[in-house]
């Protein structure tokens, strides 16, 4: 009975390094196949396990600031030392698609989208403790005792941001926060303000219609084929 907007969501998620945004990004889109994820690009150096095209386009410094001069990007920030950015073209086209854009991004670069776009989902992501955050950090081994006393220092004051956001999730168990990300895109879809039209042509316009042309009405007055 109803039809729903073309246009796709811009869903962004963020939180501080170490908070498992991407694990449970990676859960719900193993689940939700309608869900597009934009891979962002980067200057830093590729960790362990990380692949080329699905968790990040690693790029030079030089070639990243090509692209910021032809105006290729959603959004860029620099974050210890390197540039991250969501290339623009792809998101667009997706998105006048109907498809839903799924942007898994640091806050700096979530905060410039939100001036753009102000119908886009912001989802923040917590840990459940800083003690956890911290031993997330420290467990990757990818990286410098400076890098991460940074990222740790950092996530202070990245977490006053939250404010900024629709929704906050507490990653205790990721199962659990993958649900409730779900559960989000699942009622933004729901929303009044994203109905397009309302259309009636079925059985049940013709008892609206009779209703108005008839003081009294039976089911036996109504021809519902």
């Amino acid at each position: 009975m109803i039809r729903t907007k073309r246009q796709g969501l811009l869903i962004v998620v963020s939180g501080p390094s170490g908070s498992g945004k991407n694990t449970i990004c990676d859960q719900v889109l193993s689940e939700n196949k309608k869900l597009w994820e934009s891979v962002s690009m980067t200057t830093r150096k590729r960790r362990r396990n990380e692949e080329e095209g699905k968790d990040y386009f690693f790029v030079s410094k030089e070639e990243f600031e090509a692209m910021i001069a032809e105006d290729g990007f959603l959004e860029y920030a620099v974050f210890a030392q390197h540039y991250y950015g969501t290339p623009k073209k792809k998101v667009q086209e997706k998105l006048d698609q109907g498809i839903d854009v799924l942007l898994i991004i640091e806050i700096q670069g979530a905060l410039k989208i939100k001036e753009l776009y102000d119908k886009a989902i912001f989802i923040f992501i917590l840990p459940p403790s800083m003690e956890t955050l911290k031993k997330r950090l420290l467990d990757r081994a990818t990286e410098s005792e400076e890098v991460i006393l940074e990222r740790f220092s950092n996530a202070y004051q990245e977490i006053n941001e939250m404010p900024k956001y629709n929704y906050v999730i507490v990653n205790d168990r990721v199962a659990k926060a993958a649900n409730k990300l779900q559960a989000i895109i699942t009622s933004e879809r729901c929303r009044v303000d994203r109905i397009e039209e309302v259309y009636l042509n079925n059985p049940e316009e013709k008892i609206h219609e009779s209703l108005l042309s008839e003081k009294e009405f039976t089911n036996e007055q109504i021809n519902l084929d």
